[in-house]
C-alpha cells in the first residue's frame, strides 16, 4: 500500500532504496496506470470531458472515480470506509519520515482533509478539483468540473464500473507477476 502511495513521487530506479514490499507496490502502481491510460473506457471518460479540459480531462476522471469508488464502498470491501480511511491514515502517518517529502505533506493534507473519506461525497470532490485548479493557476478550470460530474454522473459512473471490475481481475493477475518477479 506504501509502495502504491508513493509511486507518483519516485523517479528513475530510486525505488531501490525501499525495501522489496514497497518496490513491488512501486511497480504495481506503474503497471496500473498503464493499464488505466490504454483502458477503452477510461478514454471514453475522459473524451467526455476533452473539449472543455484538454489534457487535464485524465486528472479529472481519476478524481471521479475515486468519487464512485469511495461512493459504492460496500459494493467493493466489508471493511465501512470510515474504518479503512482511519486505518490507512495511521499506516502512511507512522511511514511517513521514511517516505519522500511530497509524500509526506500529502499525508498531513489527506488527514487534515480526511480526504479518503470525503472523496464520496460532492462537496469533497469539489474541495479537491477547486485546490487543483488554484495548483494550475486557474489554467485547468478544473473547479468547472463538478457541474461535469453532476451533468454526466450517470454515464461515468457506468464507466467507472466497467472499468473497475476490469482493474480489480488486472491487478489480482499483476500481484501475482510482481511477487515472482521481485
Amino acid at each position: 500500500m506504501i509502495g502504491n502511495f508513493i509511486a507518483d513521487h519516485i523517479r528513475g530506479n530510486n525505488y531501490k532504496e525501499y525495501s522489496r514490499e514497497i518496490q513491488q507496490g512501486i511497480f504495481l502502481h506503474r503497471e496500473i496506470d498503464s493499464f488505466t491510460d490504454a483502458h477503452e473506457v477510461v478514454r471514453k471518460s475522459k473524451r467526455r470531458l476533452h473539449q472543455r479540459y484538454r489534457h487535464y480531462d485524465g486528472v479529472i476522471i481519476d478524481i471521479f472515480y475515486d468519487f464512485f469508488l469511495a461512493k459504492n464502498w460496500a459494493h467493493y470491501s466489508a471493511i465501512p470506509l470510515d474504518i479503512y480511511t482511519q486505518s490507512v491514515y495511521h499506516l502512511f502517518d507512522e511511514a511517513a519520515p521514511k517516505l519522500p517529502l511530497k509524500s509526506q505533506q500529502f499525508i498531513k493534507y489527506m488527514i487534515e482533509y480526511n480526504i479518503l473519506f470525503n472523496y464520496q461525497f460532492e462537496e469533497g470532490i469539489a474541495k479537491v478539483l477547486n485546490g487543483m485548479n488554484k495548483r494550475t493557476e486557474g489554467k485547468s478550470q478544473m473547479n468547472l468540473a463538478i457541474e461535469d460530474l453532476k451533468n454526466l454522473e450517470s454515464d461515468l459512473e457506468s464507466d467507472f464500473i466497467i472499468f473497475f471490475k476490469d482493474l480489480i481481475e488486472f491487478t489480482n493477475q499483476k500481484i501475482k507477476e510482481i511477487k515472482n518477479k521481485i
